[in-house]
C-alpha cells in the first residue's frame, strides 16, 4: 500500500463518483477504478457498495476514510516539522555564556532575536566560567557558548569573534582616583584589588595579574569572588578596586566610578565557540551564528 493508494481513496469517498474522483485527481477513471479495487482486496474488505449510477462507502469504508485522512495528516505534520527542523525553525539549542557576555548588547540582542524568529526552538542558557563552557563543549553538554578569550583552542573548536573592548577601573564614587579622567596600571600598584576567580593560564584574571606583573608589581588581591559581577558590589561597598570589560561600566554607576585604562593592552576578547562542524549538523545553531554577524555588524 502506497500513499498514494490512500489519496485516491479519500478523494474517491468525497466525491463519492468514480468519474469524477479520476477528474480530480488528474487521472482516468479506469485506472483509479483498478486502484480502488486493489487496495479493497490487499485489505481484504469492501470499501464502496457499487449501484448503478450511485456510490456509498461501506461501513468499513467509513472507518478506513477517518484512519486514512489521520496518517495523511500525520504524514503531512511529520514533512512540515521535518522541513521546520532542517532549517532550524524548531528543536533544540543549548548556549552558555561567562557572566559578563550578559552585559554586552550584541549578545543581549542576539539572544532576543533568537527568541522572537525561532519561538519553537527551546533555548537553555547556562552560566559559567569560559574555561568551564569549553570543556562543556567539547563534553557535548552544550551547542555554543559566549565566551571571553583567551580559552584553549585546537582545531575542535571555532571562534567566532563579536568584539574586543578595552578594560577599565572600577573604583568607589569616594575613592581619590575617582577624581580623574584616567589611570595608568602602574597607578593602581597600592591599591587592594578584588578579583573573580583564576584560572590556569586562561581568564581575565590572569591576563589582569599578567599586565601588572608586566608593569612590575603584583596586584594586592584583597577578595576573591565568586562571579565578576560581585566584584562591582564589593567595589560599591569600598573593599578595593577591580578591573572589568568595558561593557559594565553602567552596572552601580550610583556607588561605582569606571575610569579607562591609559597606555594599557588589557582588551576583554569577547565571541561565540562552537565545536568545529557542529553548524553543518545543527541549522538552530547557524540560525544563531548568523544572528551573531547580523548583529555584530548592524
Amino acid at each position: 500500500m502506497e500513499l498514494r493508494h490512500l489519496r485516491y481513496f479519500i478523494v474517491t469517498a468525497e466525491e463519492l463518483h468514480f468519474t469524477r474522483a479520476a477528474q480530480r485527481i488528474g487521472i482516468a477513471q479506469p485506472p483509479l477504478t483498478k486502484q480502488i479495487k486493489a487496495l479493497e482486496a490487499e485489505l481484504g474488505v469492501q470499501l464502496f457498495e457499487r449501484q448503478p449510477g450511485q456510490v456509498k462507502l461501506t461501513s468499513a469504508g467509513e472507518v478506513f476514510l477517518d484512519e486514512a485522512r489521520g496518517i495523511l495528516d500525520h504524514v503531512t505534520k511529520a514533512i512540515v516539522r521535518s522541513r521546520s527542523t532542517a532549517k532550524g525553525m524548531i528543536g533544540r539549542l543549548s548556549v552558555g555564556m561567562t557572566e559578563s557576555a550578559s552585559f554586552h548588547p550584541v549578545v543581549t540582542s542576539v539572544l532576543q532575536r533568537f527568541c522572537a524568529r525561532f519561538p519553537e526552538v527551546q533555548l537553555s542558557l547556562d552560566e559559567a566560567r569560559s574555561i568551564q563552557l569549553v570543556q562543556a563543549l567539547r563534553q557535548e553538554r552544550i551547542d555554543a557558548a559566549f565566551v571571553r578569550l583567551p580559552i584553549a583552542m585546537d582545531d575542535a573548536i571555532r571562534f567566532q569573534l563579536i568584539s574586543s573592548e578595552p578594560m577599565v577601573v572600577a573604583v568607589p564614587r569616594g575613592h581619590a582616583l575617582a577624581r580623574r579622567k584616567s589611570v595608568a596600571l602602574v597607578d593602581l600598584s597600592a591599591e587592594p584589588f578584588v578579583l573573580y576567580p583564576r584560572t590556569s593560564r586562561f581568564g581575565l584574571s590572569d591576563a589582569i595579574v599578567s599586565a601588572c606583573e608586566a608593569e612590575g608589581f603584583s596586584p594586592v588581591v584583597v577578595q576573591n569572588a565568586p562571579q565578576i559581577s560581585s566584584t562591582i558590589n564589593l567595589v560599591a561597598g569600598s573593599l578595593g578596586i577591580t578591573i572589568v570589560p568595558q561593557c559594565m561600566s553602567k552596572s552601580r554607576s550610583d556607588a561605582v566610578r569606571y575610569l579607562p585604562l591609559r597606555d594599557s593592552t588589557l582588551h576583554a576578547t569577547l565571541g561565540v565557540a562552537y565545536r568545529a562542524g557542529s553548524e553543518s549538523m545543527l541549522p538552530s545553531l547557524r540560525n544563531l551564528l548568523a544572528l551573531v554577524q547580523a548583529c555584530k555588524t548592524a
